[in-house]
């Protein structure tokens, strides 16, 4: 094979991004996990940015009556016609997911044991569906939320601090729907695939403790107002634990993962000759520090020489710890990636792209970008400042000046973190 242009290079990364989009849409994974119409009534509830998305599949296959309620970003909306769709904010909860949460526990009062409850879970849905304990406020929930995001902290220590402040999360929701059978349907967005950790499970079971909970905040340095640290005090605030007899029957099916997602990118890449290599669906950490990880293993494979034409796919969850004060327009896939071509100093023959399977990485409506051998070389002429973007967080606003973006728009789906990095020759 001959080494590919630039262009080539970039379609053939944009491909395999495309493509692990379109494997995890609700159209392809939902409607095989549809579980049995019950005697009596069915009910949908679910949160996310693909919960709309998902309600509308299951409308188009659902042979019965159906109602229910979801709730997603703002922006993400689809048009169903029995099951209502609520917008709200993400990631910083706001008052409508609060209204949106409230409505939905109404909605599953009073069911019986011939009645099914559907849930549509996606990522996304812990900040859509806010309901703080009593005696804490939108306000102290939002301020927490916006701590523990600047924090540093994985998705499963965030979403564990949430449960225990939450009165519809960590399997509430799930006792509020007993009697009913409860089906989840779960998209996964988390490393691991845990339902427990998408959307902080409202309908399923949770281990974890205040204990916990409180040794997160603790270890992260999150100062808490009187009335968090009053509730992660409070035996009451537990969540509901697995084998509560209070609880009705519940089954979890995971229908789309972070790795379906590679797999499918793995198979444009044979397609195009390329030999894809997957280095795993759950990497986390901090987003710099992954891209400088990801750099030295494509350094590597490219001093190789049977390494010609070779791609490194990985998904997973990095974090940003917020350095800096000045209002930089970044996201941690676009922080990975330029911190990836700091670290490869103009490689010849390496392009990479990294991107979030949702379409917006970070509060940027952009799902991410690409990097090519000459990116420095191109932000140099443009008197962009490399290293200064990545400790400004400013890499959106980088990748933007240089054409790099990758915008696909809200996709309907959301398998977190994609990354693929394409060796087309040796270094």
């Amino acid at each position: 094979m001959k080494t590919p242009t630039d262009t080539q290079a970039r379609e053939w990364l944009r491909g395999m991004f495309d493509a692990a989009i379109a494997s995890a849409q609700p159209a392809v994974c939902l409607p095989p996990h549809l579980p049995t119409p019950p005697r009596g009534r069915t009910v949908v509830i679910g949160a996310g940015k693909a919960s709309a998305q998902m309600a509308q599949v299951l409308e188009a296959h659902w042979p019965a009556p159906v109602t229910g309620l979801v709730v997603t970003r703002y922006g993400h909306a689809a048009a169903c016609q029995h099951i209502r769709v609520l917008e709200a904010d993400h990631p910083v909860p706001d008052a409508a997911g609060m209204a949106a949460a409230q409505q939905m526990l109404a909605l599953v009062a009073g069911l019986t044991p011939d009645d099914l409850v559907i849930g549509l879970w996606s990522g996304g849905g812990s900040a859509l569906l806010p309901l703080p304990l009593p005696g804490i406020t939108l306000a102290e929930k939002q301020a927490l939320n916006q701590a523990l995001l600047r924090s540093g902290a994985s998705i499963g220590e965030m979403n564990c601090v949430r449960r225990h402040l939450s009165a519809i999360k960590g399997g509430r929701l799930a006792l509020a729907c007993s009697p009913a059978r409860v089906v989840n349907l779960v998209m996964s967005d988390v490393p691991g695939d845990d339902p427990l950790d998408v959307a902080s499970g409202p309908t399923v079971a949770d281990p974890t403790t205040l204990a916990q909970a409180l040794a997160i905040v603790q270890r992260y340095g999150i100062a808490l107002p009187p009335a968090v640290q009053a509730a992660l005090g409070n035996p009451s605030s537990e969540s509901i634990k697995p084998g509560d007899q209070r609880l009705g029957p519940i089954a979890t099916h995971v229908i789309a993962t972070p790795r379906h997602a590679l797999e499918a990118a793995a198979e444009v890449a044979r397609r195009a000759g390329l030999e894809p290599i997957i280095l795993g669906d759950a990497l986390e950490g901090e987003a710099r520090d992954m891209g400088t990880v990801l750099a030295g293993m494509a350094r590597y494979t490219a001093s190789t020489p049977s390494a010609r034409h070779r791609v490194l796919l990985s998904g997973g969850e990095s974090t940003v710890t917020l350095r800096s004060t000045a209002p930089g327009r970044g996201g941690r896939n676009v922080e990975c990636l330029l911190s990836l071509a700091l670290s490869l100093k103009g490689l010849p023959g390496v392009y990479a792209l990294a991107g979030d399977t949702d379409g917006i990485d970070g509060l940027e409506p952009v799902a991410g970008a690409i990097a090519t051998p000459d990116t420095l070389e191109r932000a140099a002429a443009q008197g962009l400042q490399t290293t200064a973007a990545l400790d400004a967080h400013d890499a959106h606003r980088f990748f933007g000046a240089l054409g790099d973006a990758v915008v696909t728009g809200p996709t309907g789906t959301n398998v977190n973190d994609f990354r693929a990095i394409l060796i087309t020759a040796p270094g």
